[in-house]
């Protein structure tokens, strides 16, 4: 089989959040077609017990040690440089030595990237593969730019130097790969704005759910038994500062609104590494925050309804694509469903303030139309999410043919 580099900025297993669903999506997808080498970076000790899981799926493959403090530490040089924080902050030399070491030994056909700050190991010079794809996912630099708007002086001044230095380095990449490719066409529309002379080479792929494993119809044990009545749940990494705006904005400005309609409303905040604010959350009236759990599949089968109040995003949200797989009533924001294709749209309930959202929350439990909406977010999922359907697409970047 041929050979192809893949490069992710961490380990893509397990598929618990967006930044290792796609990737991981991918991975399979594309060891159908070649031997697959892989290099990554594991951030969380905990992750490295499923080394041995995508060994067996590859080639060769490479797993550096990313210690969150020190690559904190060490991007700050940036800043006198004049590179993206973020290409610093994931910046490894063993992983750099691996690369070259596999271009020069394997010389594989294709290398593919996902994310910007992992095109960084693959340096112009002779050894580089015929077909080289970037999987940007998401617009980066307007996501840090989003981050600048919400945030006062210093972190503002060090948002908006990201935006700007990475959006010039991502411009850079894509002159020199034969492809850059988005989750949605939304985010490639806005790339090609952006850089409007990738406009040609910037392509939408969409992303996918597991709709078998996100079934409905399967039984799950209740993790709300205890719950005094209706719950509305978020799922999502509690430590990303999206995430944290949105369930604290959630939790202060809407729910005592529902709650005044419905008293004995819960809000559950489901999700890994809740950061020092979310905590605190768990200490106000009707707030519960789990902390990481093994499956989100109950949590979301037993909600009455699933929220996505998130102010700041990009792409396509995995936490609403898993609800409606799960055929639950799905409340959310305009930015959470921004990259969902239009058609999908139809199966969400959209609420921009907190007074539609609450009210829309509030209207779902009392009025129990639940299950109508998630009878039509479950079709829509099915219709335009199928990873392998949608993944496809990628082939002829690579210069394959279906």
């Amino acid at each position: 089989m041929p050979e192809l580099l893949f490069l992710t900025q961490r380990i893509p297993y397990p598929p618990m959040k967006g930044e290792k669903i796609r990737p991981l999506q991918i991975l399979r997808f594309l060891r159908e077609r070649y031997t697959v080498h892989l290099g990554s970076l594991i951030d969380d000790p905990a992750d490295r017990q499923y080394v041995p899981v995508l060994q067996e799926m590859c080639g060769e493959t490479y797993f550096a040690t990313l210690a969150p403090r020190l690559a904190r530490l060490a991007c700050l040089r940036g800043l006198a440089t004049g590179e993206p924080l973020s290409t610093l902050y994931f910046r490894n030399r063993g992983l750099m030595r691996w690369v070259a070491d596999l271009l020069e030994r394997r010389r594989p056909e294709a290398a593919f990237v996902c994310s910007s700050a992992m095109a960084q190991y693959l340096p112009p010079g002779p050894n580089l593969p015929h077909r080289l794809v970037m999987d940007f996912a998401d617009v980066d630099s307007d996501k840090w730019r989003q981050y600048a708007d919400k945030h006062g002086w210093p972190m503002r001044w060090v948002y908006r130097r990201e935006s700007r230095v990475l959006l010039a380095y991502d411009r850079a990449i894509g002159r020199r790969v034969d492809a850059v490719t988005f989750v949605s066409r939304r985010e490639a529309e806005l790339f090609s704005r952006l850089a409007p002379e990738l406009a040609p080479k910037s392509h939408p792929v969409s992303s996918g759910v597991d709709a078998d494993y996100f079934r409905p119809d399967r039984e799950y044990g209740n993790p709300y038994a205890a719950a005094p009545g209706p719950v509305a749940v978020f799922t999502g990494t509690m430590n990303y500062w999206p995430n944290v705006d949105a369930v604290t904005w959630f939790a202060t400005a809407i729910l005592p609104g529902i709650r005044a309609a419905v008293g004995n409303m819960t809000f559950y905040i489901v999700g890994a590494n809740p950061d020092a604010k979310v905590r605190a959350l768990g200490g106000l009236q009707g707030v519960t925050v789990t902390g990481r759990v093994e499956d989100v599949r109950p949590f979301l089968a037993h909600a009455s309804v699933v929220v996505a109040p998130l102010r700041v995003a990009g792409g396509v949200q995995n936490k609403v694509l898993e609800g409606m797989a799960m055929a639950k009533a799905v409340v959310a924001t305009p930015r959470a469903i921004g990259g969902l294709d239009p058609a999908a749209v139809d199966g969400v309930i959209v609420a921009e303030d907190a007074a539609s959202f609450a009210d829309s929350v509030r209207r779902v439990v009392t009025q129990r139309d639940g299950a109508s909406w998630g009878e039509r977010a479950r079709r829509r999922v099915l219709d335009l999410y199928d990873w392998q359907r949608n993944l496809r697409d990628f082939l002829p970047y690579l210069g394959l043919s279906g």
